[in-house]
């Protein structure tokens, strides 16, 4: 997709967007990608000696890229969230903050004081189309340009759902009934996937390192290979250990905890791990029991893990239960020698309040990630 989509000499004025680090990571990566290098406003380092910046070059005509940021109110995610802001800021783009769960008015505040500059953008970048806070912004909005970018695995099930033609419904989500307030949000829902389906007057694209199966006729998928986080940052340092990377599967109610403190604990000692890089949502009493029983060192990142990895040290072996990060760091850690490692999910792991489409889903998670080194299940007591 062409970043000039605005008139005839007038740029395009693009909103993105985002609600976790990892989709203004990937916003990131699609603006390097299509060329929108912002303004040549330099702005101080965010990581001192870490991150390789060129001077930002004037920007070309349709490469005003605006990102907002809709605030949740996790303190790990806001942490995260503001440092990639300050990366966004250094690569020259504007970002706005919106404190959108501030309060019960802040929806109200936020959305009105949007409605303007939804109106006016020629094209919408968006981290998570399950969000209803980004389905509501899109009854809004009039632009042309509709852009998709990853927010992890959700992606996969969101091509696959409107490929189908089906409503967008989190894949972690018990089937069933829908309940009274996805009844009561059920037009704009709607609203929101028939805008998000390509037509003469709407151009679709999919940003997106995950493997796309089924893709909707019309929509255009782009492939992110991570090119920015490799420009950007490193190549790490790498030390001889296993690190380990921690999931949020037990706190979405999938995995039930005790067998994963389990599983974690004979994982690492099966390969001599020695850090566990936390998940931003994953709880601090969860974390401090896994550090009491299995030793492990837990590291709390200011980061996505691509760009803590890809700036090191990182362990020669990366360990991980299925998730995003066995498709997105091969790409990021290209080069670097570094092995990535799924385990896959037991389904006697499973809670019984998972979604009855929970095991597949893991399953194919694994089974389509590429450059992944595939180990067996780890076995519990």
């Amino acid at each position: 997709m062409s970043p000039r989509a605005g008139q005839a000499g007038h740029p395009a004025r693009t909103l993105a967007f985002v609600e976790s680090p990892v989709q203004l990571l990937n916003v990131l990566e699609w603006a390097h990608l299509h060329d929108l290098r912002g303004s040549p406003e330099q702005h101080r380092p965010t990581v001192p000696g870490q991150a390789r910046r060129t001077p930002a070059a004037a920007a070309p005509a349709g490469a005003e890229l605006t990102v907002v940021v809709l605030s949740p109110t996790d303190p790990m995610t806001r942490g995260q969230l503001r440092r990639m802001a300050d990366l966004a800021r250094d690569e020259g783009h504007r970002v706005r903050w919106e404190e959108a769960r501030g309060g019960t008015t802040a929806p109200f505040h936020t959305i009105g004081g949007l409605a303007g500059p939804l109106r006016r953008a020629d094209r919408i970048v968006m981290g998570d189309p399950f969000s209803r806070y980004v389905q509501l912004l899109l009854t809004i909005t009039r632009a042309r340009d509709l852009v998709v970018v990853d927010d992890g695995t959700a992606t996969m099930e969101f091509v696959a759902q409107l490929a189908r033609g089906e409503r967008l419904v989190r894949w972690h989500r018990k089937g069933g009934r829908p309940g009274a307030r996805d009844l009561l949000f059920a037009p704009v829902s709607s609203s929101a996937r028939r805008r998000l389906t390509p037509s003469d007057r709407r151009r679709v694209e999919v940003f997106s390192s995950m493997p796309v199966t089924e893709t909707p006729e019309g929509v255009t998928v782009t492939a992110n290979g991570f090119a920015w986080t490799r420009a950007r940052f490193g190549p790490p340092r790498i030390t001889k250990g296993a690190d380990l990377v921690g999931t949020s599967l037990v706190e979405t109610g999938v995995v039930d905890g005790d067998r994963y403190l389990e599983a974690v604990g004979n994982l690492a000692r099966a390969h001599g791990a020695t850090r566990y890089f936390a998940h931003r949502r994953e709880h601090t009493d969860k974390l401090h029991r896994l550090a009491t029983e299995t030793g492990l060192e837990i590291v709390r990142p200011d980061l996505p893990l691509e760009l803590i990895a890809r700036r090191g040290p990182i362990g020669r072996t990366i360990l991980s239960f299925p998730s995003t990060v066995v498709h997105t760091l091969p790409l990021a850690l290209a080069g670097t020698g570094v092995r990535v490692a799924v385990c896959d999910i037991d389904p006697t792991w499973l809670t019984e309040n998972a979604s009855p489409r929970a095991q597949g889903f893991l399953s194919g998670v694994t089974g389509t990630a590429r450059d992944v080194h595939r180990l067996a299940t780890v076995g519990l007591a």
